[in-house]
């Protein structure tokens, strides 16, 4: 039996069960090992339609979008049309956010990144028309900078929005009709789908989300996120076989399954080489790419993204040294623990690749004066408010606000612990996974200027 046969067999006998144990009403799970494909479905589209998951089903892939996007501007890059280094100004003139200096020098480079600065989670809904990432971008004149552009790591999705707008404006045509034009087309792709009119045609997910915590899992209020975001993540799906032949292509020096050439086999390459070093968060790469996370801890060359939509999750791996590509697309639960399991076997099977352990608080943390990290800090989503009481236990006490409040994010309160350096961790996990929480910037003696989950929240007071 061939290694993708015992794979396929694999998830025939143990996907269903896993299912159930981590809460997910359906996945759909593909691999690719040097141009063979397998993949396999279980579970529910909807828990109130209990039509099945195949192997045809379209899931939502969030923010894994934002490798399509930065692909279509290194497809530009390619043309000579777009220069990395220049300021993203030189193309996209009316690019603004409140700090002026930073806008005239942010640059293409940095926003594929994440290294640009500025406030990312803007969620402002514009519309449905072809217009709305334009009008999306026209918002931003108030955005705030966090830090200098280039200085650190900070996620930012209104970066990747800028970039899409920076696509349409370079090739005369919505976000949209780029995706189908420029990597649809040259991939052959037959089950994708810029949005919920074009996914209505096909085997569609429905995300599924928890009232409140405790509750057990429904169907989602909304199919999508605001179309203005899309770039960034907000609308895009398909199913995982055609997700593999984007990541094939990657994997094949920017090459399509046809011969076609969707990018140079020298800029595939620059897109996982290392931009930035990211703060060890567990859930994200130890650093970035022009677009790709990049996973050391796996002990190998493994990139990927993932993807977190309305009560859907998406995991994209790739090894290239070993031609391999992974993806799994859920539709509630828990989806991190489904990963682990799901595609943390693929990888072992097929690589010989362990994912490193989740980060964890130490039996017996080491005591800390929490004074450098003490303070309130804030973003457009949440403010966080860390504090130190009596006793010497850290607390941090976070309250979301904007999206988030109206999404149902409700406030909590954590206690962290000593982990690494000046990073704490909670104490107790949320839905397995323990949060650590980095605090960068400032002088080593002084306050922390930033609280780091992936996001850098500057902070607002003492």
């Amino acid at each position: 039996m061939s290694k993708l046969n015992e794979i396929q067999t694999w998830w025939e006998q143990q996907l269903p069960e896993l299912l159930t144990r981590y809460d997910v009403p359906g996945a759909a799970v593909a691999v690719d090992l040097r141009g063979e494909v397998a993949d396999f479905g279980a579970g529910v589209l909807s828990l109130s339609t209990g039509v099945e998951v195949n192997t045809d089903t379209l899931f939502q892939i969030g923010s894994i979008t934002k490798l399509w996007t930065a692909t279509l501007v290194m497809q530009l890059v390619d043309e000579g049309l777009v220069d990395l280094d220049a300021p993203v100004r030189s193309r996209l003139p009316e690019f603004r956010i409140a700090d002026e200096s930073a806008a005239a020098a942010i640059t293409v480079r940095q926003l594929l990144s994440h290294t640009a600065g500025f406030e990312g989670d803007i969620f402002t809904d514009t519309g449905k028309d072809d217009d709305c990432v334009e009008k999306y971008v026209a918002t931003l004149g108030d955005t705030p900078q966090l830090f200098s552009p280039g200085r650190l790591f900070s996620y930012n999705n209104a970066g990747y929005c800028v970039l899409g707008r920076l696509v349409e404006a370079v090739r005369g045509k919505p976000y949209g009709a780029c995706l189908r034009d420029h990597l649809f087309g040259p991939l052959g792709l037959t089950h994708a789908a810029c949005g919920p009119d074009e996914a209505i045609l096909y085997r569609a997910a429905v995300g599924h989300m928890q009232p409140s915590p405790g509750d057990a899992f429904q169907p989602a209020p909304v199919w999508s996120l605001a179309p203005s975001n899309a770039p960034a993540g907000s609308m895009l799906a398909m199913r995982p076989r055609d997700l593999l032949a984007f990541a094939r292509m990657h994997l094949d020096g920017g090459t399509a399954a046809d011969g076609t050439t969707v990018l140079s086999e020298a800029t595939a390459k620059t897109m996982r080489e290392r931009q930035v070093e990211v703060p060890r968060l567990g859930v994200l790469g130890d650093a970035w790419g022009l677009g790709w996370e990049i996973f050391d801890g796996a002990g190998t060359g493994m990139v990927g993204h993932d993807g977190t939509t309305i009560g859907q999750a998406s995991f994209l791996r790739l090894v290239p040294e070993h031609g391999l590509a992974v993806t799994l697309l859920t539709n509630g639960g828990d989806p991190v623990g489904l990963y682990r399991e799901v595609v943390g076997h693929v990888l072992r099977e097929l690589a010989g690749v362990d994912l490193p352990p989740l980060p964890a608080p130490p039996a017996d943390p080491r005591p800390v004066d929490a004074g450098r990290y003490t303070g309130a800090y804030g973003s457009s989503l949440f403010d966080n408010t860390v504090t130190q009481d009596d006793d010497g236990r850290i607390w941090v006490t976070c309250v979301p606000k904007g999206l988030a409040a109206e999404m149902g994010a409700e406030t909590t309160t954590s206690e962290l612990v000593a982990f690494e350096g000046d990073t704490l961790i909670a104490k107790e996990p949320e839905r397995g996974f323990h949060q650590p929480y980095a605090f960068v910037g400032g002088a080593p003696d002084g306050p922390a200027q930033f609280l780091h989950t992936g996001r850098a929240d500057r902070r607002t007071a003492e």
